[in-house]
C-alpha cells in the first residue's frame, strides 16, 4: 500500500520522512500575547515543525448559559465545574493575535496554522493565508465544517477522537467530495489527560489501511512514550500540547509538555523513525567490525602432525577468526596435517 506524501512548504510529511511534530499552544498563553510569543519561541527552539493555535470565541462555541447541559460536571476533568462559556472565554486566542503569532512562526522557520471551529473562523484564517487546517476531535462529525474547510483545497489534519469507523468514513468522504486532496487522520483519545491504557495506538496501522491516508497521533498522555511507540506503528504526525511551565497553570497546562520535554519528543521520535529502516537480516555494514567477537573454533593445546581433534584440544571460543561452531562435531576425530600451536584459529587447510 502506497500512501501519498504531503508537502507543507519545504517540509515533506510521509513515512520516508521524520515525524512532523506539531506543538499545540491552545489556551496555554493564559491570555498574554507576550506569553504566546514565548511559547512560539520555545516550540521553535525545541525543534518542532509547526505551532498550532485555535480559532474561536466563546460565542461561536456555545451559549452563555450555566444550566447543567452547559456545565462540565465530570469530577475527573481538569475543567470540572466550569461552564462551557467560561472555559472558552478563558482559553480562546484573540483573533488579533493570530497574525503576529503566525508571523513569528514564519520568522523562526516553523509552520503556523490553526483549528477553526466554525465557518467564520475559516473565513478569517483564509485572510491570513494559513497553509493547512486542523479539525479537532469534537468537530470530526461536524460535516458542514469539514466541507467548508475542504473547499479551501488545503491539507487537512483531522483528529478522530471518539469517532466510529463509520463516522470517520463519513468525514473522509465529505472532505474528499468537497475538494480535499491531502488528508491526515490523527488517532486521538478525547480525555484530558489520556492514559496510555486507553490510547489504543494499534489502531494507527489499521486506520491507515482502512482509509488509505497518512495517520498520526494527537497525544494527550503524559510523557513521550506513547508518541514514540506510535512512530514505530507508522505515525507520520505527532501533536502534543506545549506550555512554558505546568506550574504556571492554564486550561491545558496539566497535560502539556514543557519545552525540555518537547525537545525530547522531537529527539526520541526521530530516533524511533530512523530505527525503522527496512526488513533486514544478516550483518549490516556498521556491524562488520563486530563479527570478530563471535565464537569460532580454536586449537587450545599444541598439536603435532597427525594428532586427532578432541574436546580437549578443540574449543568454541571468542574471537571469531576460526571456522563456525557448527563444524565442531565434524572436526572431532579428524587429524591435523602439520604441527599447530595453541591459540590458532581452525581453518580447513589444517586438515
Amino acid at each position: 500500500m502506497k500512501v501519498k506524501e504531503i508537502r507543507l512548504g519545504t517540509i515533506k510529511i510521509g513515512i520516508n520522512n521524520p515525524p512532523f511534530i506539531i506543538a499545540e499552544m491552545s489556551g496555554n498563553h493564559n491570555q498574554s500575547l507576550d506569553r504566546a510569543l514565548e511559547i512560539v519561541e520555545a516550540a521553535a527552539k525545541s525543534g518542532a515543525d509547526a505551532l498550532k493555535i485555535q480559532t474561536y470565541t466563546a460565542d461561536t462555541m456555545t451559549l452563555n448559559e450555566t444550566r447543567n447541559d452547559f456545565r462540565i460536571r465530570d469530577t475527573k476533568s481538569v475543567w470540572k465545574n466550569k461552564s462551557l462559556f467560561e472555559l472558552y472565554g478563558e482559553a480562546y486566542t484573540p483573533w488579533e493575535w493570530h497574525e503576529p503569532i503566525f508571523k513569528r512562526c514564519n520568522e523562526l522557520g516553523m509552520i503556523g496554522f490553526s483549528t477553526p471551529f466554525d465557518e467564520t473562523a475559516v473565513d478569517f484564517l483564509e485572510t491570513l493565508n494559513v497553509p493547512c487546517y486542523k479539525i479537532a476531535s469534537f468537530e470530526c462529525t461536524d460535516l458542514p465544517l469539514i466541507s467548508r474547510v475542504a473547499k479551501t483545497k488545503k491539507p487537512m489534519i483531522i483528529s478522530t477522537g471518539m469517532c466510529s469507523a463509520a463516522e470517520i468514513e463519513e468525514t473522509v468522504n465529505t472532505a474528499m467530495k468537497a475538494g480535499c486532496q491531502d488528508l491526515i487522520l490523527l488517532k486521538c483519545t478525547s480525555t484530558y489527560p489520556a492514559s496510555p491504557e486507553n490510547t489504543n495506538i494499534k489502531t494507527i496501522p489499521h486506520m491507515k489501511e482502512l482509509f488509505q491516508c497518512q495517520v498520526g497521533l494527537s497525544d494527550h498522555t503524559m510523557g513521550n512514550g506513547v508518541a514514540v511507540a506510535s512512530v514505530a506503528l507508522g505515525a507520520t504526525v505527532i501533536e502534543k500540547h506545549l506550555t512554558l511551565c505546568r506550574e504556571d497553570g492554564g486550561v491545558d497546562a496539566s497535560f502539556s509538555l514543557e519545552p525540555h520535554e518537547m525537545e525530547a519528543l522531537v529527539t526520541e521520535t526521530q530516533r524511533a523513525w530512523r530505527s525503522l529502516g527496512s526488513v533486514n537480516y544478516g550483518t549490516t555494514k556498521a556491524e562488520e567490525p563486530s563479527k570478530k567477537f563471535r565464537r569460532s573454533l580454536y586449537i587450545v593445546e599444541d598439536m603435532n602432525e597427525g594428532d586427532v581433534f578432541t574436546n580437549k584440544n578443540l574449543r568454541v571460543i571468542r574471537p571469531g577468526f576460526g571456522l563456525a561452531p557448527k563444524y565442531y562435531d565434524i572436526l572431532i576425530g579428524k587429524c591435523v596435517k602439520h604441527d599447530v600451536k595453541k591459540g590458532t584459529p581452525v581453518t580447513w587447510d589444517l586438515l
